[in-house]
């Protein structure tokens, strides 16, 4: 590499930044220059350092993944990005290819893909984790749309929360917001998927639970 890659990891998982950090810094050429644990911090990081890359996990607390990357492109900045995620699901990597970022890594093969991933995507090169690129070689019929597809990922992680048992203000104090701002999500949530019921939506989210 004829230039240092200066890296920012944003993730809300400890475990999974200690390993991403581990895994680059014997790499020669690239250096992790912050690490975030939350989308509001990783914005400002990222406007303040301007690394070459920022991996953002798309299910982050105060500010998802998403939300980072629109902010940054409204602010004109220059960092690639690549986003870290669970979701598998082609209509998700194509929202994230609408915004501009480079490289989608699945969080199962991060480890890894990530040497590569921020290689390829400092040259302005698009990067897939290779289960990902697999699965899109499927045939379209093959692939069922999944139930999930209309909501955005911050809906998506409160309906894991929801599975879990959790409260509206419970998931409030996870998130970082209000809990009538969950009360409104899970309005939100019922009117994509169609569901009614004062506990239609629990035990949707319990039977659901293993493909949110």
């Amino acid at each position: 590499m004829n230039k240092e890659i200066r890296v920012l990891l944003a993730d809300d998982h400890p475990i999974v930044r200690k390993g991403l950090r581990a895994i680059l810094s014997e790499v020669t050429g690239i250096t992790v220059v912050a690490e975030c644990a939350d989308g509001e911090s990783a914005l400002t990081q990222i406007v303040e350092l301007q690394p070459d890359v920022a991996v953002l996990d798309i299910d982050m607390p105060k500010l998802d993944g998403f939300g980072v990357v629109r902010e940054l492109t409204k602010r004109k900045s220059r960092t690639k990005l690549i986003v870290l995620t669970l979701h598998d699901q082609p209509e998700m990597l194509q929202a994230a290819m609408d915004m501009g970022v480079l490289g989608y890594l699945l969080k199962d093969s991060a480890m890894l893909d990530i040497a590569a991933g921020v290689a390829a995507v400092a040259e302005g090169r698009p990067y897939l984790s290779s289960a990902l690129t697999m699965r899109m070689l499927r045939p379209t019929d093959e692939i069922e749309k999944s139930p999930f597809a209309d909501l955005t990922p911050s809906e998506r992680r409160i309906l894991r929360l929801i599975a879990d048992g959790q409260s509206s203000k419970e998931i409030g104090e996870v998130l970082s917001i209000h809990y009538r701002t969950v009360e409104n999500h899970r309005t939100n949530i019922c009117r994509k998927l169609s569901i009614e019921g004062s506990n239609a939506l629990l035990r949707f989210a319990l039977q659901h639970k293993a493909k949110i």
